[in-house]
Formats: C-alpha cells, sequence, structure tokens
C-alpha cells in the first residue's frame, strides 16, 4: 500500500497550514505546491524538519513542478487570493476562478483518482469551478466551508456557556458567506437542546457572530484572511477520506435532488469516505430554516451564473 499522497496547492498561510496539520498527523506524504519560486521549497523543508520533533514519519517536499504531485490520492486547493478588508467573498470571483480553474484542471490530469478538497474563496462558486475543469465525478469535489462554520459556532457556544467544545454539536448549512444557515434546532451541549443553556436573543447573537466570523478575523489582520481555522477543517475532512472515517460533517456537496435543489454544490451534512462524498443526508428544517437555506440556495446559483460566463 505505501502511505497515502496528499497534494497542497498554494503555499500561503492556509496552504501552509494545512500541510503542517496533515503532517503532523501522518496522515500521507505531502507535496506544496506554488507557483512562487523559493517559498513552496523553504515551507516544505521547514515542515520536514518538524517530523523529528513531532515524531511522525511524513516526508514533505515544496515544489513549483506539478509532475511531483502525480499519483495523489487526495487534492486540497487553497490557492487564489485572499480577502482584503472591505472585500467580500464574491469579490475575489474572476481572479480565483482563473486561478482554482488551472490548478484544478492540471492536477486532475496527473492524478485522476484522487478526490479534491477546496478550501478557496468564494467557496461554493470554487468548487463548481475546480469539478468543471478537472472533469472528476461530483461526489469526489468537495467543498471545506461548513466544518469551519460549525467550528466557529461550536467554540463561540462552549465559551459561552463554560463547557468542553467537545461536547458541543451543531451544524452550518447553506453557501460559505453571509446567507449560511446555523441550525440552532438541532444544536445540543451532550445532547441537551442548547436552549437550556441560553435565551433565544444570546444564540441570535452568537448565530450572527458565526456569519460575520471571517469578516471578523479580516478586520483584526487587516492583511488577510484566516487560515488556521480553516486549515484544521480541511484537515479533519482530509483525514475521513484518506482514513475513510465515514464522519458526518457539513460540507459543500453536489445536490441531485436532495433538499429539494439540483445542480448545485452547497453546505449540506454529508458522511465523508474513500470515495469523497458517500451519501448527502438530508434533515428536516424547520420553516425559518428552509427559507434560510432557499435564500442561501439562490445566492450560490448568482455566483454560478457568473462563473459559467467566465468558464
Amino acid at each position: 500500500m505505501g502511505r497515502k499522497k496528499i497534494t497542497v496547492i498554494g503555499a500561503g498561510n492556509v496552504g501552509a497550514s494545512v500541510a503542517a496539520y496533515a503532517s503532523a498527523q501522518e496522515l500521507g506524504d505531502v507535496v506544496l505546491v506554488d507557483i512562487l519560486d523559493g517559498i513552496p521549497q523553504g515551507k516544505g523543508l521547514d515542515l520536514l524538519e518538524t517530523t523529528p520533533v513531532l515524531g511522525v514519519d511524513t516526508l514533505v517536499e515544496g515544489t513549483n513542478d506539478y509532475e511531483r504531485t502525480r499519483g495523489s490520492d487526495l487534492i486540497i486547493i487553497t490557492a487564489g487570493i485572499a480577502r482584503k478588508p472591505g472585500m467580500s467573498r464574491d469579490d475575489l470571483l474572476s481572479t480565483n476562478v482563473r486561478i482554482v480553474g488551472s490548478v484544478a484542471e492540471t492536477a486532475a490530469s496527473l492524478s485522476p483518482n484522487a478526490i479534491i478538497i477546496v478550501v478557496s474563496n468564494p467557496l461554493d462558486a470554487m468548487v463548481y469551478t475546480a469539478w468543471k475543469k478537472s472533469h472528476f465525478t461530483a461526489r469526489r469535489v468537495i467543498g471545506m466551508a461548513g466544518v469551519l462554520d460549525t467550528a466557529r459556532f461550536r467554540s463561540f457556544i462552549a465559551t459561552e456557556v463554560g463547557v468542553s467544545v467537545e461536547d458541543v454539536h451543531a451544524l452550518v448549512l447553506g453557501g460559505h458567506g453571509d446567507t449560511m444557515v446555523p441550525l440552532t434546532q438541532s444544536c445540543s451541549i451532550g445532547g441537551i437542546p442548547v436552549t437550556k443553556f441560553m435565551s433565544a436573543q444570546r444564540l441570535e447573537e452568537i448565530v450572527q457572530r458565526t456569519r460575520q466570523g471571517g469578516a471578523e478575523i479580516v478586520g483584526l489582520l487587516k492583511t488577510g484572511s484566516a487560515y488556521y481555522a480553516p486549515a484544521a477543517s480541511a484537515v479533519q475532512m482530509a483525514k475521513s477520506v484518506l482514513l475513510d472515517k465515514k464522519r458526518l460533517l457539513p460540507v459543500a456537496a453536489y445536490l441531485q435532488g436532495e433538499y429539494g435543489e439540483q445542480g448545485i454544490f452547497v453546505g449540506v451534512p454529508a458522511i465523508l469516505g474513500s470515495e469523497g462524498v458517500e451519501k448527502v443526508v438530508e434533515i428536516d428544517l424547520n420553516p425559518q430554516e428552509q427559507a434560510g437555506f432557499a435564500k442561501s440556495v439562490v445566492a450560490v446559483r448568482e455566483l454560478v451564473k457568473e462563473v459559467d460566463a467566465l468558464l
């Protein structure tokens, strides 16, 4: 069998953090690719030198040459420009369609059996772009959004209530942006509804903070966007795929009639295994959640229309 091979495209803050977390968890050998000369090589070498300290046997290599990625089991796309203060995720669209489309096409041709996880923004539109350009089946292309949004939601709730984050269970559906839908109905702490721990008003404030979670970090950093939590979220998905764990995670998956939607990638709960998205799980939404999800889908469809015009 040998070790799994993971390609990480984009050696910026997100890509380098993905490479670091994946290597530290011994998920496989990592190839870090970027167009900038020296950056992936330097970061790759630095990460390789962490392995004796961490006690892990993984090779990490940085390169500008896609040939080095040949035969990968998993491709994680983080390439693209990051948000600056005042920019929405959608402002990134035209530049990142070009970048993500190009890297997806190249990497997929060298690793035809891989699964692709997309992290680049605007997320839902970039997953669609990678799917179109890779010519992979839809279930082998997945977007990382819900895991991150849910992690933000869970960490805010845990801090508010004063409980372990491990005991906070939550789901966030819909597009990755201001229209995301944190499900307050199914949110629980150790199996007990979250509403037993806080008022509806306080919960709604936390929902709003979750929606603005990315923008809050962009506003604080002033020179870029979040990277530790997005990278950790992508690696949680990668682990479920590479180890065939079949975790039920909120991800941007392709819908074929589920939730009454067709032909679109949007955030839903799905089981992730070695085949990629093995099942989209449909849950009952209350009227408010249903309306929020429908609104989110409309926003994603608008972006996809723009992508189609650019491709």
